[in-house]
């Protein structure tokens, strides 16, 4: 009997131990600068919201927190970084759906794995997609692109950041569904997209409020669709995909922030609580998300796994309708 409550005393103490070392690692961390990697180009969405992020989450920690853009092959080199770096809090990244949804589809074999490589801290923001054009397309909707298209076969080409990207997506369920001629032009990132569809490398291309809002603006770019349930409260007057006759047409981009799997749960807890806090300051949402078409979200690791779910189901449905075969 004695042996057994010494046993049980043990226990217990290692479990208050465990708790107390929890609460420490959250107390103490960050105690050196944190590293973000954005598998991108700078300049995209998710680069521009991440900074404004990261320059309030360093007065909050008091420690600097350094943005690193790792672009190219759609998002692969950057995740493969942070799916090798230490699993302590100091490496994460900044991400779009693309990395940890459709890029499993779109390639044969990852440097990373989707579902093991990494740990869920936030999710932060979400974005149904536009579909946009350079002005020299004659077109000024969906249907009379593709009247437009089906006219003059193979004269136009769309922009994508990579394989399994929205737009790559988006546009080849639409040449199926259509019957189009369509080109695609890969590039790194949206932001070399955005730089193509201006100066007229390609003539069609896919963009949230937040990366194409201020060239709709301008007139620099024009929209043709929403490729979501409903329209833009920034853009009204721009009709769904639905309303055009292509239901099946959705893409919306969501801001993820994951941290290397293996990550101390205290840790992941405390960047996950600190990032919703930054969210949820009203000045900050509306200068850095809601003014520029995103959604705040500012859930936690629950909330991004159930993200991850959901998108992979509607993903791996385009992907098949679409015919899109993994590279």
């Amino acid at each position: 009997m004695a042996m057994r409550t010494l046993r049980l005393l043990a226990c217990a103490l290692a479990l208050l131990g465990g708790g107390a070392t929890a609460v420490h690692a959250q107390q103490d961390y960050p105690s050196r600068p944190v590293r973000i990697i954005v598998p991108f180009p700078a300049g995209g969405g998710v680069d521009v919201l991440i900074r404004a992020v990261a320059a309030e989450l360093s007065k909050r920690w008091g420690q600097a927190v350094v943005i690193d853009n790792r672009g190219g092959a759609g998002s692969l080199i950057g995740a493969e970084a942070v799916a090798r770096s230490a699993p302590d809090g100091y490496t994460l990244m900044a991400t779009i759906n693309q990395t940890l949804t459709s890029n499993r589809f779109l390639y044969k074999s990852l440097p990373y794995d989707p579902d093991k490589s990494f740990a869920p801290v936030a999710l932060m923001t979400t974005s149904d997609q536009f579909l946009i054009a350079n002005p020299s397309v004659p077109a000024k909707d969906l249907r009379e692109l593709v009247a437009a298209v089906r006219a003059q076969p193979g004269t136009l080409a769309y922009g994508s950041f990579g394989n399994g990207s929205q737009p790559h997506l988006v546009y080849e369920l639409l040449k199926a569904k259509a019957s189009l001629d369509i080109t695609h032009v890969p590039y790194k990132g949206v932001a070399p997209v955005m730089t193509g569809l201006v100066g007229g490398e390609i003539q069609l291309a896919t963009g949230s409020a937040s990366v194409a809002g201020e060239l709709l603006k301008a007139g620099k770019i024009k929209p043709l669709a929403v490729a979501g349930a409903k329209r833009s409260t920034l853009f009204p007057d721009v009709p769904t995909t639905a309303e055009q006759g292509y239901p099946q047409l959705r893409a919306a981009v969501w801001y993820a922030l994951v941290a290397p799997a293996g990550t101390p749960e205290a840790v992941i807890e405390r960047i996950a609580a600190d990032v919703k806090a930054t969210l949820g300051e009203p000045e900050f949402a509306r200068k850095n998300a809601t003014a520029r078409g995103l959604e705040v979200n500012a859930g936690g690791p629950a909330e991004l796994r159930q993200a991850i779910r959901d998108d992979v189901a509607v993903t791996r449905e385009m992907v098949q309708a679409a015919g899109v075969k993994p590279e």
